[in-house]
């Protein structure tokens, strides 16, 4: 919910909060948010978003936050998103994928690139994979921009919960501007790759889950191949775990992923064969789903599409998620930006797909940072 104060939105509810902190920075406007778990034992701000904030004020020059004594009401005045050279310890509570994707958003339009330098935990059941990133988000930014040379991430230590140790290297080179696309053919599914790795316990384990997952792919395609990363002394992290990343890419260089990662602490035991038959059913599913993004990145799309120069584009898109139609509820508060969505339905052969997939249309505002 949100009302407007002269230049000021309002929101209320501890929702949605990396999407109104990052399209505050970008548009330059002021928000205030109340009631943040205000009906909750642990009322107001968490860690982890308090930790979030000092990552928004290292990338940003000039940012006014204001908290009132429980930390269930904010005032945030945004500053002018830098970037540059940046070294964050992230909370534990919560992945290091939880900060990229304020990242993502964000580097585009940093003044100076980035060099972002994340530690903290690099897998787990919350948040998507710093594997994910570097395999699905990476590819969507690279659609939209010229040169993409240094746009990368490297991972330099993984660690899995409940301790951290992780630890990834994000740089990006400066853009000048975004440039529209036109992505409407998904195509045909050609290779499946991805990275098993396992953290403090026996390699064994990684072997099992490669077996399992790519013996379900290859009823489907005969180009399977699965790495193992069996990561020993500090570059392994603090706590025990194991997990992977699994991406399908298309004829058309569409790229979908799947993670999955061991129950952390003293929960139920987490089986490798069950581990590996996850990875391979949550990857089969997203296929299903379709579209030309994949599911965790929809909204990265979007907010590229709205901030490209002035011209049309328009990709396909799967079901909508939740988090992503509030997204698109946000871009319309900030920005003043509306997307045309159609229903985009394919037959072939007489068979009619079963799959709501959406075809999404946007006229660029042609943002300009800056420079």
């Amino acid at each position: 919910m949100v009302n407007q104060k002269k230049s000021k939105l309002v929101f209320h509810g501890s929702n949605f909060f990396r999407q109104r902190i990052a399209l505050s920075i970008l548009s330059g406007k002021s928000i205030e948010i109340t009631d943040i778990r205000t009906q909750s034992d642990k009322p107001g701000l968490q860690e982890y978003e308090i930790n979030l904030l000092r990552l928004v004020d290292k990338l940003t020059n000039g940012m006014n936050l204001v908290v009132n004594e429980i930390g269930t009401k904010i005032a945030f005045q945004p500053g002018v998103l830098i970037g540059g050279e940046i070294d964050h310890e992230c909370c534990k509570q919560r992945g290091i994928g939880y900060y990229l994707e304020l990242i993502f958003m964000l580097a585009p339009f940093f003044k100076k690139g980035g060099k972002i330098t994340l530690r903290g935990v690099t897998n787990n059941e919350k948040d998507p994979s710093v594997d994910a990133f570097k395999y699905g988000a990476i590819p969507v930014l690279r659609k939209f921009i010229l040169v993409d040379e240094n746009l990368d991430i490297i991972i330099k230590k993984r660690a899995v919960e409940p301790s951290s140790g992780g630890e990834i290297i994000f740089s990006c080179p400066v853009i000048k501007y975004l440039k529209p696309i036109q992505f409407m053919d998904y195509g045909k599914m050609k290779r499946i790759r991805g990275t098993v790795f396992s953290l403090r316990v026996s390699p064994s384990i990684s072997n099992r889950i490669v077996e399992k997952s790519k013996g379900l792919f290859l009823n489907f395609i005969p180009d399977v191949f699965l790495s193992v990363d069996h990561v020993v002394g500090q570059r392994g992290g603090k706590s025990p775990g194991f997990g992977a990343c699994i991406v399908a890419e298309s004829t058309t260089g569409v790229f979908l992923t799947s993670d999955v990662v061991s129950t952390p602490g003293h929960g139920v035991k987490t089986v490798a064969e069950d581990l590996g038959e996850k990875a391979a059913f949550l990857l089969l599913e997203e296929i299903c789903r379709g579209g030309c993004i994949d599911s965790s990145f929809q909204c990265l799309v979007c907010l590229y599409m709205a901030l490209q120069s002035k011209d049309l584009s328009q990709c396909l898109l799967g079901p909508l998620s939740p988090y992503t139609v509030q997204f698109l509820r946000h871009m319309k508060d900030f920005f003043d930006v509306t997307f045309k969505l159609e229903p985009h339905v394919e037959r072939e052969e007489g068979i009619e797909d079963a799959v709501n997939k959406v075809a999404v249309t946007c006229m660029g505002i042609g943002y300009c940072k800056l420079t």
